[in-house]
């Protein structure tokens, strides 16, 4: 098949991209390099053309409300109608598992993004992924101050991004497969623990305490396991520990 992916050099899009084309699949790199503005939707038509299959795990650079379910609404928008236009035959799409109560941030914006792809003619199918194990670095470097990793309390079932790019990348080129799969890693876990762990590999910070801000309009949902996996979701690993011991081995 021949698939053209939106955010190709982003941490989901380009394990796709390896894992499409070490499939023997034909994988199309859609982003400005190859002059393609999805935001303006400039040069998106003739991208798309000749797909059997899109993509999309293009990423925002912000998390305000407004700008980011613009975003993703806009975006979404111009690839479902470049898509139609091309004769694409599906669409996959990477989101977030739980998000439906979410009304702020990426989580309102991912949600913004999935409305607006059923909204189209071409077929949408959808992974609701838990938070990666990458997650975790992630989180550290935005909580960060000092010696001390300030990390919002979340209930969260982490999962693999290598595992979330294989299980989209298989609803790329499945011919029959759900309109939407959840999937999430084998066991639950505290954010702040989780990231803790991470920490003492990395050596720093020193400290990493769980908060709790009640002016952050998804603490009470993300406190509250809203992003836990319901019994319908696929549990795929590797564990977090194992994931952890793969990518920081213990010096001792």
């Amino acid at each position: 098949m021949r698939i053209a992916i939106i955010g190709a050099r982003g941490r989901i899009g380009g394990e796709v991209v390896d894992i499409l084309a070490a499939d023997g699949h034909e994988v199309t790199a859609v982003s400005r390099a190859a002059g393609v503005d999805v935001y303006t939707g400039e040069g998106l038509v003739a991208a798309l053309s000749g797909a059997d299959a899109v993509v999309d795990a293009v990423s925002a650079a912000t998390t305000e409300t407004g700008e980011i379910t613009d975003f993703f609404g806009t975006v979404a928008g111009h690839v479902r109608r470049a898509a139609a236009g091309a004769g694409v035959r599906r669409i996959a799409v990477i989101s977030i598992i739980g998000i439906d109560p979410f009304t702020a941030g990426h989580y309102a914006g991912k949600l913004a993004q999935e409305h607006a792809y059923r909204r189209g003619p071409v077929p949408v199918r959808i992974l609701r992924a838990a938070q990666f194990h990458e997650f975790t670095e992630m989180t550290l470097d935005w909580t960060t101050r000092g010696d001390t990793a300030y990390v919002p309390e979340t209930r969260t079932q982490l999962v693999a991004a290598r595992t979330a790019a294989e299980h989209l990348a298989e609803l790329a080129v499945a011919e029959s497969a759900p309109d939407r799969v959840d999937l999430a890693g084998p066991r639950e876990l505290n954010l702040a623990a989780a990231t803790a762990e991470l920490a003492a590999r990395r050596g720093a910070p020193a400290h990493v305490t769980e908060v709790f801000d009640p002016d952050d309009p998804n603490a009470a949902l993300q406190a509250a396991g809203a992003l836990l996996p319901g019994p319908d979701a696929v549990l795929a690993g590797p564990t977090f520990e194992e994931w952890l011991d793969r990518k920081y081995p213990r010096t001792s």
